[in-house]
């Protein structure tokens, strides 16, 4: 009932029903089997099953729900589908319960937890890897590794469990090795050391490799030494994944393999000696074939020539051994049978009167005479009888048989005269080892002698040919007398005793009747599928090394020949066609279309299955090519078939591409003939996303195997180097880079290819050449521009660049060059060279985009230095880029600073050269540099940064205790940078050298800079300035913008900045002075203490130039000066125009 609900029910209701049930009682082990089958269709379900249960069986009896969740544990480990995330955290959950499971007295239950933690241990190992805080784990991971690799190394261990504990060794082996270093032969299913960290903090990466080392030690020396025929078989085949995913373990497996002897399995039987040797032969040759053998192909040969010596020589042995135990055997048997002979007589002789003849018999007589051997299969008998025939000797042998012939007489067969009646008959007897049966009577042959007997001699049935009895010799003189035709061979051994020509006298096949269409088209398909099917029996079973290459095509292969001849050599008038009045054209035409059906059958099947069919249609191909030039030959007007076909081929190819299949170009690499049209249709592929790989692989083998295809294949590549996409570029650039600079020609096709695009991005100067006008020779032109004829076209590129450049249209012409440039640095010349005759959008673009390039080649470079030296005029921009690059990110080195250094002393360059290094020279040489880097300032955004980055760079960054007046604490290191009133003080002092708009930007930049230019560092740039005998033009500028910025400052620049002015009369500098008057403006009425400081005139000035400070300065005189009326009065002639001066009640009292 439970069998037949299982489809429709629920895992879970079905695990209830099962567990419902008595424990261990068939009805359990029926639901239980019908849930798993449930399970593997619901794969999915198999982790929440198991992790409700695994728990369950834990510190259990054996019982049928415990066996049955750890096989539904491993099934779901090892061979299920679920994703590798779900079967590790499967295991993780498994694993405290497995490794308790491990000291299980069942030995049954023990296999199967082995088995689990041979997929355990991969899958935890990944994700402790990547999991640093699971300590735990990974012990009890560890201890049970230990508990199973000790169960390898013990002799007492049952077999069974000694297997799968190998298992489980090469399992460790391979993970705590390393894979593939390539990343593109990495697979995630193989979990290897590669993936530990060298930092991580309780797996020890160096531990595990020296541990997987030893275990390989000890399952070598476990391979030279046991005894153990199953063990050693286990070993082999778990060196296959270890030759496999450990390419650098190979060369170990090999002369492991090679140098194993079976003396130690002396006493063992022979068959289990060669079960050994054939699984170390299968391993051998499977590695010979796979890609980590291709290295070791003659230490593998010489491994299996050294074997099959070996197994000859054993299988001699052991002939020769039994044969010394049967002579051995007989002999005793013999002096058994003498003795008990001499013992019969005597007692013959004493008992002569009393003894009366006994009817019984032997029962084994008797079991065997009435015994059906006729039940038995025929293998088994016959390994009897050749048994038992090899236990006797000849001796023994020839004196049954004369025995035999003694006891039993044959009747020999006679012949009759002529004359006889043709019923006569000649009987024969012919005997067998259970029955003597009658051969039924034949006619008489006339012509013989009248009474002849024939004495034909005994045949020993060990030296028949198995097929005698098959053969049938049936000349037409006998078949009109003879009506059996099942007795040919006993007449034709009468033939040959009466020597009787067998001769074909006057003999005509009957002409063949005429077939329709139909009945054709099923011959031919009759005959195609018996030379197929027949081929297969020219396969040689045994592979046999060191044996001789065929001349041609091997025998297995020959049907392919008979097949595509049938096709290509057909002749299209026949005799028949001749008698039934057809006319040569008309049967020309059947021929024609029959032949054109036959290729179609023939292309569908190659179609059907490509890859292991290419022998098959490069065959036919070749075939179709020859068959074309004969008949090319005969008939101009012949229609090539080689092309139609192949062009059809191609094309459906192309319709299922297979990525990693080789087996494409290797097809058309064996062709004789390509057509253009075959490499256009490789120019689709290229650019087809799916089948890109093949259409470059197959270019790239034409390139290098086929010379008559290069130019045009090498031209074919070179072009899809500027397709417009990425993803094609790309691999067309890798493909042509691997052949520069070493393989020729295809490196000189390669860089002219690549510098003739540099030209296309050049001016063309001469395409403003009027018409009529003389030719422009090769001297007239200019160095990096060429001829408008000689511009190199593709049809991926625009006839003419249009400007401004688009910087996807420049990578297309620059990205070969820079990739080939990694391998021949000279290029980088021709780019410099180039670059100055390039219209400034395309600078630019180049600009950006030779960043990777610079950057891989790295600052270190000796090209890229020596460019930066002697770069040509007007690459000024592209070594400034470089430059930049390098300095990106981190500091610049001394060379680069040196070469810096040395380049604005000796050219005259651009001051951007100095901002990358200007952070590593010494003070006085920023000193010196810096107005030249300040004078790049124009307002635009981009010089402004740079300036700024410049200032971050080279000032130091003062404390926050600077200005504090008690302060032990020590001076700001003494450095190679400036402070910041430094900086404020040089571009005060350099503003005529830096120009007055462009000083003014960078003090505006230094006031944006408020962490570093706070308010008590302007006060000790302002009081430095003020101690100069010459005051800059902008320092009012400054002092104003320092006031407005820091309202602190106001007191600083009120009491003792304005006073000190007026000491140095600056009213005799205008600019200043003006600037003082607008600073007071600007502070008052703070600047009013000041003002009055000044000389009636210059009081006057400001007054007259200000007119809102009278009101303000008179109110401040009134209240300064109350009790000395004649000062009063002297400013109030300029403040008040002669009015009267307001009583002290009339003012308000300043304020506090």
């Amino acid at each position: 009932m439970a069998a037949a609900n299982n489809a429709v029910l629920d895992p879970l209701q079905a695990l209830s029903a099962a567990l419902a049930v008595p424990a261990n009682s068939p009805e359990q082990a029926a639901l239980l089997t019908s849930l798993r089958d449930t399970l593997e269709k619901q794969q999915d379900r198999i982790p929440i099953l198991c992790t409700a249960l695994i728990t369950t069986i834990s510190g259990a009896g054996d019982s049928l729900l415990k066996r049955w969740v750890l096989n539904l544990l491993h099934f779901g480990l090892a061979r299920s589908s679920l994703s590798i995330e779900k079967r590790t955290q499967l295991a993780a959950q498994s694993l405290d319960v497995l490794a308790g499971v491990l000291h299980d007295p069942s030995s049954a239950t023990l296999k199967i937890v082995i088995q689990c933690f041979a997929t355990v241990y991969p899958l935890l190992f990944r994700l402790y890897c990547s999991n640093r805080s699971l300590r735990q784990q990974w012990e009890t991971l560890s201890k049970a590794k230990s508990q199973i690799l000790d169960l390898t190394w013990n002799e007492h261990t049952a077999t069974g469990i000694r297997l799968v504990a190998q298992k489980f060794t090469q399992r460790v082996i391979l993970v705590q090795t390393r894979g593939f270093s390539d990343p593109r032969l990495q697979n995630k299913a193989d979990p290897n050391l590669a993936l530990c960290p060298s930092d991580h903090p309780f797996i020890s990466a160096s531990q595990l490799e020296m541990e997987s080392t030893k275990l390989l030690e000890r399952v070598i020396a476990l391979f030279f030494g046991s005894r153990n025929v199953n063990i050693l078989s286990a070993i082999v085949n778990s060196w296959s994944s270890l030759a496999k995913l450990r390419p650098a373990l190979v060369p170990v497996i090999i002369t492991a393999l090679g140098t194993w002897h079976p003396r130690h399995l002396e006493g063992l039987p022979a068959s289990s000696v060669k079960s050994v040797e054939k699984v170390i032969r299968i391993l051998l040759i499977h590695i010979s074939r796979g890609p980590n053998g291709a290295g070791h192909a003659h230490q593998i040969q010489e491994a299996l020539q050294k074997q099959v010596v070996r197994m000859e020589q054993a299988v001699h042995d052991e002939k020769n051994r039994r044969e010394a135990a049967a002579s051995e055997t007989n002999r005793k048997r013999q002096l058994s049978n003498t003795d008990i002979g001499q013992g019969q007589g005597q007692a013959d002789v004493k008992r002569v009167k009393l003894e009366h003849p006994s009817n019984t018999s032997d029962p084994l007589a008797d079991f065997l005479a009435n015994f059906d051997f006729s039940a038995l299969p025929v293998g088994l008998v016959a390994d009897l009888v050749i048994a038992n025939l090899q236990l006797l000797s000849e001796q023994v042998l020839n004196s049954a048989i004369e025995t035999f012939r003694q006891t039993h007489p044959r009747v020999m067969p006679t012949v009759v005269p002529a004359t006889a009646p043709a019923t006569t008959s000649v009987q024969a007897t012919a005997y067998s080892a259970t029955s003597v049966a009658p051969i039924p009577s034949v006619p008489s042959i006339p012509g013989t002698a009248p009474s002849l007997i024939i004495k034909e001699e005994p045949i020993d049935p060990l030296q028949m040919d198995i097929d005698e009895d098959d053969i049938e010799y049936e000349p037409d003189r006998l078949n009109d007398q003879l009506e059996v035709h099942s007795y040919a061979p006993f007449y034709f051994h009468i033939l040959i005793m009466h020597d009787q020509p067998l001769t074909l006298v006057n003999f005509q096949l009957p002409p063949p009747r005429r077939l329709s269409d139909a009945d054709r088209e099923v011959v031919v398909r009759h005959a195609i599928t018996r030379i197929r099917v027949g081929a297969e029996e020219l396969v040689p079973s045994v592979e046999i090394p060191g044996q001789k290459a065929h001349v041609g095509l091997p025998p297995s292969d020959m049907w392919m020949l008979l097949l595509v001849r049938m096709v290509t050599r057909v002749s299209g008038y026949s005799r028949l066609d001749d008698e039934a009045g057809l006319k040569a054209e008309v049967v020309e035409k059947l021929v024609d279309r029959r032949n054109q059906d036959t290729r179609e059958t023939l292309y569908n099947y190659v179609i059907e299955d490509f890859c292991a069919r290419t022998r098959l249609a490069t065959l036919w191909l070749n075939e179709e090519w020859y068959n074309d030039r004969i008949r090319r030959k005969l008939d101009s007007n012949w229609e090539p078939q080689y092309e139609i076909w192949l062009q059809k081929i191609m094309e459906a190819h192309g319709e299922q591409p297979n990525a990693k299949d080789r087996t494409f170009s290797q097809f058309l690499l064996d062709l004789p003939y390509l057509p253009d049209s075959i490499l256009a249709i490789l120019r689709e592929f290229c650019t087809d996303p799916e089948r890109t790989q093949i259409g470059f692989l197959t270019l790239r083998e034409f390139v290098a195997l086929r010379p008559p295809l290069r130019a045009q294949a090498v031209e074919i590549l070179l072009e899809l180097t500027t397709h417009p996409s990425k993803a094609i570029r790309t691999p067309a650039i890798n493909t042509v880079k691997r052949w520069v600079p070493d393989m020729q020609p295809m490196d000189g096709l390669v860089r002219t290819f690549s510098l003739r695009l540099l030209r296309r991005l050049q001016k063309r100067t001469l395409s403003d050449i009027k018409p009529g006008q003389a030719e422009t020779s090769d001297e007239d032109v200019e160095d990096g521009q060429l001829p408008q004829e000689e511009i190199l076209q593709t049809m991926y590129l625009p006839e003419e660049i249009t400007l401004p450049a688009d910087k996807a249209q420049v990578l297309q012409h620059v990205e070969l060059t820079f990739a080939l440039s990694v391998r021949v640095p000279d290029l980088l010349d021709e780019i410099f060279a180039a670059y100055g005759q390039m219209d400034t959008s395309v600078q630019e673009a180049i600009q950006d985009l030779i960043t990777a390039l610079i950057r891989s080649l790295g600052p270190t470079h000796g090209k890229l230095l020596t460019l930066l030296r002697t770069f040509p005029p007007g690459a000024e921009t592209l070594a400034l880029r470089v430059l930049t690059i390098f300095t990106d990110g981190g500091r610049p080195s001394s060379t680069i600073v040196a070469l810096v250094k040395s380049l604005i002393t000796e050219r005259d360059l651009d001051a951007r050269f100095l901002i990358p290094i200007i952070a590593e020279m010494d003070k006085a040489d920023i000193l010196r540099h810096l107005p030249r880097i300040v004078s790049m300032l124009n307002g635009q955004p981009e010089p402004k940064n740079l300036v700024r980055s410049v200032f971050g760079a080279i000032v130091t960054t003062p404390p926050q205790t600077f200005g504090s007046v008690t302060s032990n604490l020590p001076r700001v290191r003494q450095s190679e940078l400036l402070t910041p009133a430094e900086l404020m003080v040089v571009l005060h002092e350099s503003e005529k050298e830096i120009g007055l708009n462009s000083a003014k930007e960078a003090i505006s930049i230094c006031f944006s800079m408020t962490d570093v230019f706070r308010s008590e560092i302007l006060a000790v740039v302002m009081q430095q300035i003020m101690d100069e005998p010459v005051i800059p033009t902008l320092f009012m500028r400054t002092v104003i913008q320092s006031v407005q910025t820091y309202k602190s400052l106001v007191g600083f620049v009120s009491t003792t900045l304005l006073s000190r002015l007026i000491t140095k009369k600056i009213w005799t500098n205008e600019s200043l002075w003006k600037g003082f008057i607008h600073c007071a403006k600007a502070i008052a009425p703070a600047s009013f203490g000041a003002l009055l400081q000044l000389p009636k005139d210059q009081l006057r000035e400001i007054v007259d130039k200000q007119p809102g400070l009278k009101t303000g300065l008179r109110e401040f005189l009134i209240k300064k000066a109350a009790g000395n009326k004649a000062r009063v009065a002297n400013y109030l002639e300029i403040f008040g125009d002669g009015e009267k001066p307001p009583t002290p009640m009339d003012v308000s009292p300043p304020p506090a």
